[in-house]
């Protein structure tokens, strides 16, 4: 600790000592476990279509809605996701610092192993060809099994799912 005078060090402790930290032990229960709603799965036919407008590790809805995808494939339904405008930038394979696929902070690369999951596991990928246009994206830069998207292609995937009857989840960063 810096060197300080005796009145910030007897402040400094007094802080300190006026309530314990941690207050509680490591492993303890602050919230409640109880699930409200069923663990639903889906029936036959079902369809989940996930929309992403959030750029990668910048927008923590970007990666709930790959996990909320990856929870929907695993629940039995057809899951599929396209993302599109900033979007886009979550399905490049070519991230990272100091080289591709390096995390230059612990996370970085949190939605490109989701989404390589997510593949793995049967779940289709889109992305929006005119979104890794504006960022600097190329096709070949993809993460392996995304399928590039001709941009009128974002309006015809919503209508394709809903008309199936899809489950739309729809994120959208500001």
């Amino acid at each position: 600790m810096p060197s300080f005078d005796e009145t910030i060090t007897a402040n400094i402790e007094a802080s300190l000592a006026e309530i314990p930290h941690p207050s509680l032990p490591k492993g303890s229960n602050i919230y409640g476990g109880t699930k409200i709603f069923p663990d639903y799965q889906a029936e036959n036919g079902e369809s989940y279509f996930t929309l992403v407008h959030g750029i990668a590790h910048e927008s923590s809805v970007s990666f709930v809605a790959v996990l909320q995808a990856t929870r929907a494939l695993r629940k039995g339904f057809e899951s599929a996701m396209y993302f599109y405008g900033l979007g886009a930038i979550n399905c490049l394979a070519t991230r990272g610092f100091p080289t591709t696929g390096d995390s230059g902070f612990p996370g970085e690369q949190n939605i490109n192993n989701a989404l390589e999951t997510f593949i793995a596991e049967g779940g289709t990928v889109f992305c929006c060809r005119f979104g890794l246009a504006l960022h600097g994206g190329r096709e070949e830069d993809l993460i392996e099994g995304v399928i590039p998207a001709h941009p009128l292609d974002v309006q015809d995937a919503i209508i394709h799912y809903a008309r199936k009857g899809a489950i739309i989840n729809s994120t959208y960063m500001v």
